[in-house]
């Protein structure tokens, strides 16, 4: 019999529907990982909203949590679509699959705005470079120079998601690598449980279109170039789990958890503080510049508020489940409001 959850459900049951992208895409193996960040945080799909605009990363949400709603948007528009559902129902989660070219091309605005209402939402952007839906052409994040068959040699600087992130003053971001299937799996767990905009951005190989040794965004660079800043776990929230006093860095300490089991731990020995925005960014470039692929949990606060706080919606009830008459302003009101406005 299968294994299931605290919600009595099994791995299967996070499954969508068959995949159609390319054998050996990243995608698959980020999709892969939201299906297990999904069972292990005990989330009924039920309960969470999918959205997407148009790419081969936007057709990803078919494949996983099948039982989950969906919504398919226009090109670079998914940002204001998921605002508008979260609206409707803010009591539930979202996560939003979109590209490379879909949020940093032709979704460049709407990506920048969603960030600053810190919309409690996981976006992920799976980042290979090209547009691999219609035939490989260089997105924004392609880098300078490169070369590809079809395309010729990319004369353009790129974006990077990350630093446009921060610089929007996102309240989670990270990097990560599709290869890396234990990072991304902690990564998406960690963002579910942000409350407001929590950015991925994932290196995910295009195998068809964009997988040259030399590319940025290939199989071979990622794994020669990848640098973590830090061992990254996501627990979620229960009773503190403390470590014993004298735990330096360099050294090694077995931690017992909530379910029993043992967990090892080794502090390592680089200092890097995610709260430090200005460092982040910092951080990010310097990597950059060595060509070094940085990967983990770049940034995050928890201070801010999220969009949904910010309008105060009710903690027990969605605006789609209140009557005509409740969302109404009383004619009286209505009144008031004319007359101020001459």
């Amino acid at each position: 019999m299968a294994e299931t959850n605290n919600v009595g459900l099994t791995k299967a049951d996070y499954r969508g529907a068959p995949t159609t992208l390319c054998a050996g895409c990243g995608h698959n193996s980020i999709n892969n990982q939201i299906m297990a960040a999904a069972y292990e945080l005990d989330l009924l799909p039920e309960n969470v909203l999918k959205f997407s605009g148009i790419g081969c990363s936007s057709k990803s949400p078919t494949y996983f949590m099948g039982r989950s709603f969906g919504f398919n948007s226009l090109h670079g528009r998914m940002p204001a679509v998921a605002t508008g559902g979260l609206f409707g129902d803010h009591r539930l989660k979202a996560i939003a699959m979109s590209g490379d070219g879909d949020t940093s091309n032709i979704g460049m605005g709407h990506f920048k705005h969603v960030i600053r209402r810190n919309l409690p939402l996981v976006y992920i952007v799976a980042n290979n470079g090209v547009y691999g839906l219609t035939k490989g052409q260089f997105s924004a994040t392609a880098e300078l120079g490169l070369r590809l068959k079809s395309q010729g040699e990319n004369l353009y600087m790129p974006i990077d998601i990350v630093l446009e992130a921060l610089a929007s003053s996102a309240t989670f971001v990270a990097r990560s690598f599709a290869g890396d299937a234990a990072q991304v799996k902690e990564l998406v767990k960690a963002a579910f449980s942000h409350d407001g905009i929590s950015v991925l951005d994932i290196i995910s190989p295009c195998v068809t279109f964009n997988n040259r040794d030399e590319s940025h965004h290939s199989y071979s660079w990622g794994k020669q170039h990848r640098e973590m800043i830090h061992d990254f776990n996501f627990i979620p929230k229960e009773q503190e789990i403390t470590v014993e006093d004298g735990f330096e860095e360099g050294s090694v300490q077995q931690v017992t958890m909530h379910d029993g089991s043992k967990v090892v731990l080794q502090k390592l020995d680089r200092d890097y503080d995610p709260y430090d925005r200005i460092n982040a960014i910092k951080t990010v470039q310097e990597a950059n510049q060595k060509d070094i692929l940085l990967t983990g949990l770049i940034f995050v606060d928890t201070s801010s508020k999220s969009l949904i706080d910010l309008y105060e919606l009710p903690e027990d009830r969605a605006l789609n489940r209140m009557q005509q008459e409740e969302l109404r302003p009383p004619k009286g009101m209505l009144d008031l409001i004319n007359a101020q406005m001459f």
